[in-house]
C-alpha cells in the first residue's frame, strides 16, 4: 500500500523546526537570511529611486551595499574585495563586542532582579522585629506588630518562610492591610538554614519570633529553626529576645534550650485547652482575653510610681483615675493581685491595664467611692456543672484534665464523638482510675448527624463545648473548621425550635469562618491561631508580661474571673466603677472592668468594657458581671 505524501507546507514547516533544532549556528544563519532578503531589496529601491544616485549599474550597486552595511552595521566601505572583507570582518567583531556585552550586563540585572524578587538580599535594620516561619497566626502577629510600631518612626518587620516572597507580600498585604509607616519585609528561604536565617540580620533584631506551621511536625520545625538562630548568631554577640511556641509540652525544655536565656516558649495546645474551660465555666471571658491581648484596645504596662512606696497595694487599686492596677512585679518575680496590705516596695514595678504606657497617670480615686451602694452579703457558693464536649482532637485531653482539676462535687462531662477515637477510651479509663468527683461519660456519634444532638439534652448542660478534628496526615488537609460549622447549624436549629439560648463555647481554627459560625455574636469563640498569634505579639513587646500571662491563663491560680454585679454592689444602684473596684479591694480582688447584658447586641465589644474610668458612673443591674483578677 502506497503511503500518503505529506503536504508540502507540514514538509516544509518540519524542516524548518528540524534545522532550528541543531542550535544557535542555524537560528544566527536564518536570522541573517531574513535580514539580508529584506534589507538588500529595500536598499535597491531606495536607490533606484533616488534621482541623485550614480547612473553607471556599478555605482548603483555600490550604493546598495553600502546602505545594507550601514543597516546591518556591517560597515559598509566599498572598494576592493580585501577592503569589504576587512571592513564586514571588524563589524561583525564589533557587534560581537557589544552584543556579548549587552548579554552580560542584561544576563546580571535579571539574576540580580530575580534574587530580590526571592526574597535572597539582607535586610540592614535595627530593633526590627523577626518573624520566622508561615501559618495562620502570622497574619495576626504581623498585624500586632504594625499596630505596636504605629508610634515608631522606624519600625521594619520582617519576615523569613520556605515560600514565594510575592505570594506572601500578596496575602499579608490582603489580611493585614495598611501598615502605615512601618516597613513590611519578606525574605524567601528555610527557616532552618542559618545561612538563609542571616538574610534577615537576627544580630541587630528587636525581637525574633518562631512560629510553627500545621504539620503533624511542627514542634520539630520549631526546634530546627531555635538551633539554626542560635547557629546564625556569632559567638559574643548579643542575642534578640526570642518568643517561639509548641504545640506539646513535651517539646517544651527542648525549645527553652535551643532557645537559649530569656527565651519564652509557649504551649499553644495548653493555652488554649485552658481558655476553652474558662470560657466554659464562665461566659464572656473569651471577649476578655481578647480585649486584653489586642493592641486595639487596652494591655498590661509596667509602670513605676514612687509616691505609693511603703503604701498597702490596695490604695494603688484606686490611684489611677484612667487605669486598673492589677499586681506588682518585684525583681524577677511576680505578685499578681496580691493581698491589698501588702507594701509596695521603692523598687516594685506596678503592673496596670492601661490604654498605653503614658495614660497611667496618678490621682487619688478614693473620694469617688460610694461605700453606702456597697454590697455586704457573701458571694454565691459555687455549684457542680455539667458539660457537654462534642468532638475529639488533640486539646481534648488536656480539657477533660483542666475540668476534673477544678470540678466540684457531683460535676459531669460528657464526650460525644466517633466510635474510632482510641484517645476517648484511655482518657476515660486513666480518669476512673483517679477517683475524682467529676464523672466522665463516653458516647459514639458523629455530631454533625441531626438525631444524634436530638438524643441529647444539651439543654441540662451548663455549657457545650464544640471542637473541630485534627488534619489526618497523608491526607489532603481540607478546612479544619467544616465539621464544626455543621455541628453548630444543628445546635442553632435547636435553638430555635426550643427558644432557648444555648451556652456554647467554640473553638475555630481560621479566624476567617468566625463571620461564618452560626452563632450569636457575643457568644464565646476560641480562634486558637489567633490567640495564640495576640499573645506572642504581646510579649514580644514584653518578655515579662510573659509571666503575668502564664498565671492568668494557669489552671488554678489567680485569673480573669467574671461575677455577679450583685456580689459587688446593691442591685438597680446608681455608683462609680471605683465603688467597684472598693468592693473588689474588699473581696481581695481587682476589678478591671465588667460586662452589660442590656448593651450586649449593641456594643462593639458585646457589652464588655476593660479598664473603664474610676469615674464613670452606670446603673448596675443584676443581670451585669464584674471582671476581675483574683482566684477561685
Amino acid at each position: 500500500m502506497a503511503q500518503r505524501r505529506s503536504p508540502f507546507g507540514d514538509r516544509a514547516r518540519y524542516w524548518f523546526d528540524s534545522t532550528l533544532a541543531r542550535g544557535a549556528s542555524a537560528l544566527v544563519g536564518w536570522m541573517a537570511l531574513v535580514c539580508l532578503v529584506i534589507v538588500v531589496p529595500a536598499s535597491a529601491v531606495l536607490v533606484w529611486t533616488d534621482p541623485e544616485a550614480p547612473a553607471p549599474l556599478t555605482g548603483r550597486l555600490a550604493q546598495v551595499w553600502r546602505l545594507t552595511g550601514e543597516t546591518l552595521r556591517l560597515g559598509g566601505a566599498t572598494g576592493t574585495p580585501l577592503r569589504v572583507t576587512m571592513s564586514v570582518l571588524l563589524a561583525l567583531v564589533a557587534l560581537l563586542y557589544v552584543s556579548t556585552l549587552v548579554g552580560l550586563i542584561t544576563t546580571a540585572l535579571t539574576e540580580r532582579l530575580t534574587a530580590l524578587r526571592r526574597g535572597r538580599s539582607t535586610v540592614l535594620e535595627h530593633g526590627h522585629a523577626v518573624v520566622l516561619g508561615w501559618s495562620e497566626q502570622v497574619f495576626t502577629v504581623v498585624g500586632e506588630l504594625v499596630a505596636a510600631g504605629a508610634n515608631q518612626r522606624r519600625a521594619a518587620v520582617a519576615v523569613l518562610a520556605d515560600r514565594d516572597k510575592t505570594a506572601m507580600e500578596e496575602a499579608l498585604a490582603t489580611k493585614v492591610g495598611p501598615v502605615g509607616r512601618t516597613r513590611l519585609i519578606c525574605r524567601s528561604g528555610p527557616t532552618t538554614d542559618p545561612a538563609v536565617l542571616t538574610l534577615t540580620s537576627p544580630a541587630t533584631a528587636g525581637v525574633v519570633l518562631v512560629l510553627p506551621h500545621d504539620e503533624p511536625d511542627a514542634d520539630a520545625e520549631v526546634i530546627k529553626t531555635l538551633l539554626a538562630l542560635r547557629a546564625a548568631l556569632a559567638t559574643g554577640t548579643s542575642r534578640p529576645p526570642v518568643v517561639a511556641a509548641v504545640r506539646d509540652d513535651r517539646y517544651r525544655l527542648a525549645a527553652s534550650l535551643a532557645a537559649g536565656p530569656g527565651g519564652v516558649i509557649l504551649e499553644s495546645d495548653t493555652v488554649i485547652a485552658r481558655l476553652i474551660v474558662q470560657a466554659a465555666r464562665r461566659p464572656g471571658l473569651s471577649l476578655v482575653h481578647q480585649e486584653l491581648l489586642d493592641f486595639a484596645g487596652d494591655e498590661f504596662y509596667l509602670v513605676t510610681e514612687p509616691a505609693l512606696a511603703g503604701r498597702p497595694f490596695g490604695d494603688a487599686l484606686l490611684s489611677y483615675p484612667t487605669s486598673s492596677v492589677v499586681g506588682l512585679m518585684r525583681g524577677d518575680a511576680l505578685l499578681l493581685n496580691p493581698p491589698p496590705q501588702a507594701t509596695v516596695a521603692a523598687d516594685d514595678l506596678l503592673i496596670v491595664i492601661s490604654r498605653d504606657d503614658d495614660t497611667a497617670w496618678p490621682a487619688d480615686c478614693a473620694e469617688l467611692v460610694d461605700k453606702s451602694a456597697i454590697a455586704a452579703g457573701p458571694a454565691a457558693p459555687a455549684r457542680p456543672e455539667r458539660v457537654l464536649l462534642l468532638g475529639w482532637n488533640r486539646r481534648a485531653p488536656l480539657i477533660v484534665d483542666l475540668l476534673r482539676r477544678r470540678a466540684r462535687p457531683g460535676s459531669a462531662v460528657d464526650v460525644v464523638a466517633d466510635g474510632g477515637e482510641v484517645t476517648v477510651r484511655q482518657v476515660s479509663e486513666a480518669h476512673a482510675r483517679g477517683g475524682t468527683g467529676l464523672t466522665l461519660t463516653m458516647h459514639d456519634g458523629d455530631v454533625t448527624r441531626p438525631e444524634t444532638l436530638r438524643c441529647l439534652d444539651v439543654h441540662a448542660y451548663d455549657s457545650v463545648i464544640v471542637l473541630g478534628q485534627d488534619p489526618v496526615p497523608g491526607q489532603q488537609p481540607d478546612d479544619p473548621d467544616n465539621r464544626t460549622l455543621v455541628t453548630l447549624l444543628l445546635l442553632r436549629q435547636l435553638e430555635e425550635s426550643t427558644g432557648r439560648e444555648l451556652p456554647v463555647v467554640t473553638e475555630l481554627i481560621d479566624d476567617r469562618n468566625r463571620a461564618l459560625a452560626p452563632i450569636s455574636a457575643g457568644a464565646d469563640v476560641i480562634i486558637s491561631g489567633k490567640l495564640i498569634g495576640l499573645l506572642m505579639a504581646q510579649i514580644s513587646q514584653n518578655r515579662h508580661l510573659a509571666a503575668v500571662f502564664e498565671e492568668l491563663f494557669s489552671a488554678g491560680g489567680t485569673g480573669v474571673r467574671t461575677r455577679p454585679a450583685t456580689d459587688y454592689v446593691l442591685p438597680g444602684s446608681e455608683t462609680s466603677f471605683a465603688t467597684i473596684v472598693a468592693a473588689a479591694r474588699e473581696r481581695g480582688e481587682c476589678a478591671i472592668g465588667y460586662r452589660s447584658r442590656d448593651s450586649t447586641p449593641a456594643t462593639p465589644g458585646h457589652g464588655v468594657r476593660i479598664n473603664p474610668p474610676k469615674a464613670e458612673r452606670r446603673r448596675w443591674t443584676a443581670e451585669d458581671e464584674v471582671v476581675v483578677i483574683g482566684k477561685d
